[in-house]
């Protein structure tokens, strides 16, 4: 199961809003097929394992198929997975967890029902890590959020200065671009867009065919009064949204930045700031984006999570030590005073990124 979490994971980049899946055949205790969804309309997994199974001359009938989703039991796109469990003359089934989908759930009763033996419930948190992003789509009206953020052992994401400059390695970096190649929407707060100056694109290279670079989302308080000193306001004007106080989006400078194509949306405040919620619901009704990515900075990442807008944070831990207390630390503005009134958050993943260490963390109780 740990392997077909492994394979799962090769198609997340395509296979939104559908869930990403993998899938593995075992005989006499070694695997001897593999499969995963690759993109939205394509082959589930489960057939691609079977595909595999086949071009090696595979006895399926002896094996065992290990899938990180229980098995659909509808026609969509494509017929239902379990049918193609049944023709292969599979007899043993394990899950790693239950479709949450009405729609497409029921394949495990059917399975059985046809003499085929089940099993469920195999590294589930994992699995069920796997399909989130579809669990968000599913249940809420919001796309689902990811916040990165880069720092050191001692949580620092900049020094004292607040000057530009490479936190993690150059693996790290291009793993972030990877993250952008999955979100129709990259978001920082007004202090990153005066201080760096980004550009917010995907700098993969080369592209994936058609590609669209992601929107760029400003949150400020504090709308640019120079807008061509920015590359954002203007080279990826068109592409640019400002989520700002009503006051704010109702000044001569929001005016000044709609003739240039760049969106101003008005959010309600709150007694901490920004609300928000109804700016990422927007996302996804007008824009159609399905996921988000937040590159910081502190308290713009500290806002999601107190706001429950992070669905998953990804931390790039530098193997480097600042020990100054100026420096910028990952999160910021809270008035918390004891560690038990913290935000608790669960580890979902950890490898290695070049010398790096990257740590995927959910929110506890997810």
């Amino acid at each position: 199961m740990s392997r077909a979490v492994e394979l799962a994971l090769r198609g997340r980049d395509r296979t939104a809003p559908n869930p990403c899946v993998g899938a593995v055949m075992v005989l006499d205790g070694h695997i001897v097929a593999e499969g995963y969804h690759r993109y939205c309309g394509g082959l589930h997994a489960e057939r691609e394992c079977i595909a595999d199974a086949r071009s090696k001359g595979v006895n399926m009938t002896e094996c065992t198929m290990f899938v990180t989703l229980e098995p659909c039991n509808h026609y969509g796109k494509t017929p239902p997975c379990t049918e193609g469990i049944l023709e292969a003359g599979i007899k043993h089934i394990v899950v790693g967890t239950r479709d949450p989908n009405p729609k497409a759930a029921g394949g495990l009763e059917y399975l059985q029902s046809k003499g085929v033996k089940v099993e469920s419930g195999v590294l589930e948190e994992q699995c069920r890590d796997l399909i989130s992003d579809f669990l968000c789509w599913q249940f809420s009206e919001r796309p689902y959020s990811i916040l990165k953020l880069a720092c050191t052992i001692d949580g620092r994401i900049a020094g004292a200065t607040g000057e530009q400059e490479a936190v993690s390695c150059p693996e790290s970096f291009a793993d972030v671009q990877h993250l952008r190649s999955i979100a129709g929407a990259v978001i920082v707060g007004g202090n990153t867009l005066r201080e760096d100056n980004p550009s917010l694109t995907c700098r993969l290279d080369p592209l994936p065919e058609g590609y669209v670079q992601p929107k760029a989302v400003v949150v400020t308080n504090s709308l640019p009064e120079e807008p061509d000193g920015f590359t954002l306001t203007s080279a990826r004007a068109a592409e640019t949204i400002f989520w700002t106080n009503e006051t704010e989006a109702a000044t001569k400078t929001a005016s000044e930045l709609k003739n240039r194509g760049i969106e101003i949306v008005p959010l309600p405040e709150g007694e901490k700031g920004l609300i928000l919620e109804p700016g990422f619901t927007m996302l996804r009704k007008k824009h159609g984006v399905l996921r988000t990515l937040c590159e910081g900075g502190g308290r713009l990442a500290l806002s999601l999570i107190e706001q429950g807008l992070v669905d998953e944070f990804v931390m790039y831990q530098a193997p480097r030590i600042l020990g100054n207390v100026l420096g910028r630390p990952n999160f910021a503005g809270s008035d918390r005073k004891l560690i038990r009134d913290a935000t608790e958050m669960r580890i979902s993943r950890v490898q290695q990124s070049g010398r790096d260490l990257k740590i995927v963390f959910k929110p506890e109780g997810q």
